[in-house]
């Protein structure tokens, strides 16, 4: 079926079918199903990264006043590591992964053979900007496809970085990066595509699937909800405080895994702030709005909308501001409303509530009636509390005693499940997301048993079900 733009892009006088078509053209050579070129696109990537360190992390700071650390361990030096990872196990993924065959279809042989996929879209994000745009596509290059990337238009200096490297390092021929906000993205998403992956909300995620289903395009959709973070009565509380600040507030809460609330039995909770307070003054000062380690909220209109949620909250530390940056400093509200914005929406944000039960069990209730989150936190040091609660809610990750640390391993997937997302990727997963895991069964002349053919008799069925 040949592209053609929707109304929409027709109307905004913007269409990429001829740059879909570029790519569909390269991709018919032959050219990235080769392994070699693989690894060579994967090794320029690498380049680019080791080559523009400095550019990079300047473009991160500019756009959300990453520090220097957190933007290495998040996005550059996750990315090398990611490149580290595939370039040492793609030998392995891209052979064919042997099966038995039933002995109705002896003599044969039966595998699984991964094949690319061909041209696919990638729509990246603006809180991780690098990140969440050249970790999917290190997988589409591995399964061997053509690219076309959309970096964020909110993190527009990451975005015209990434515009400008990837031609000088990448064949242009097989990838693309495009800029722009909203109509550049409905006329990317007019056109037919063979996967989109897309990282971002909900609500745009309706959007892009809705956009799939015209031409049936298969999706991965990384989306995010509202993480819950169990604090056990019985846990080791200075640590816990430690790595629910370092999960919490990293990149200014603005992690689509980062715990977005607590839930601790009642009596428990103010012993909890406590310790949340003092770690909070050790890892960003007695004045966060000031810390080098802190980050910047995107833009004021997300700043204004986490102001909104505080209203009416009862705030038991932070809440200030400084619009300057812009940046909130890391908040605490203690029991918020239910049906506040606050407890309803992603937050997305320096915001942490803080809600109490009367049980763990009570907590798991709560959780089940919600939708599914992407990550689920449990912090406790007696091991059977953990368990049950990995037994008795869903999630798309679990982390125990620690958070966000899964995504250390690239031999975990990382994906949503219901309303927090669709498919998966990282390591191996990537690698199966951008590729048709195609199944072949060969077999020879030899052994062509009568049997299975017409005309039938009862001889021939008696014989056939002793195969089946």
């Amino acid at each position: 079926m040949p592209n053609r733009p929707s109304l929409h892009a027709v109307e905004s006088g913007i269409c990429f079918v001829d740059t879909v078509q570029k790519l569909n053209d390269s991709y018919m050579t032959g050219k990235t199903h080769a392994l070699d070129w693989r690894k060579t696109q994967l090794l320029a990537l690498k380049r680019m990264l080791v080559e523009n360190e400095h550019d990079i992390l300047k473009a991160l700071k500019d756009d959300l006043g990453k520090c220097k650390t957190e933007a290495v361990v998040a996005e550059h030096g996750f990315l090398l590591s990611d490149i580290k990872h595939t370039l040492k196990h793609l030998n392995k993924w891209v052979k064919p992964r042997k099966v038995s065959t039933p002995m109705a279809a002896w003599p044969g042989k039966s595998f699984q053979q991964p094949e690319p996929l061909g041209t696919v879209l990638i729509i990246g994000a603006w809180n991780y900007p690098l990140q969440l745009l050249l970790a999917p596509y290190i997988a589409a290059i591995a399964a061997g496809n053509c690219a076309v990337l959309k970096p964020s238009e909110l993190s527009p200096a990451t975005s015209s970085l990434v515009a400008k490297l990837i031609p000088q390092y990448m064949d242009t021929s097989c990838v693309e990066v495009i800029e722009g906000a909203k109509d550049e993205a409905t006329a990317l998403l007019a056109c037919q595509w063979d996967h989109i992956f897309y990282t971002g909300g909900e609500a745009v995620g309706k959007i892009v699937m809705t956009a799939a289903a015209r031409h049936l395009t298969p999706v991965t959709l990384e989306l995010g909800g509202k993480s819950p973070c169990f604090v056990d009565k019985k846990t080791n509380l200075q640590v816990t405080a430690r790595r629910l600040v370092w999960g919490k507030w990293m990149n200014a809460g603005q992690t689509c895994i980062a715990p977005d609330y607590v839930i601790v039995e009642k009596g428990t909770e103010y012993e909890l702030i406590d310790a949340i307070k003092l770690e909070l003054s050790k890892q960003f000062g007695k004045n966060p709005l000031t810390s080098r380690d802190y980050g910047n909220i995107v833009n004021h209109r997300h700043l204004s909308r986490l102001q909104s949620y505080l209203e009416g909250m009862n705030v038991v530390h932070g809440g200030e501001v400084d619009e300057a940056r812009p940046t909130m400093a890391p908040t605490i509200v203690l029991e918020p409303s239910l049906d506040s914005a606050v407890m309803k929406e992603e937050i997305f944000g320096p915001i942490l509530p803080i809600i109490t039960v009367n049980s763990i069990d009570d907590g798991i209730a709560f959780v089940n009636k919600r939708p599914k989150p992407l990550a689920l936190y449990a912090f406790s040091d007696n091991d059977e509390v953990l368990d049950h609660i990995i037994k008795n809610t869903t999630s798309g990750s679990v982390c125990t005693n620690d958070t966000m640390m899964f995504m250390t391993n690239p031999e975990l997937p990382f994906g949503g499940v219901g309303s927090s997302g669709m498919g998966s990727y990282h390591g191996r997963a990537g690698f199966d997301t951008f590729s048709h895991i195609k199944t072949v069964m060969k077999r020879s002349f030899a052994l062509d048993v009568p049997f299975r053919y017409a005309p039938f008799s009862k001889l021939k069925l008696s014989l056939l079900k002793k195969f089946l």
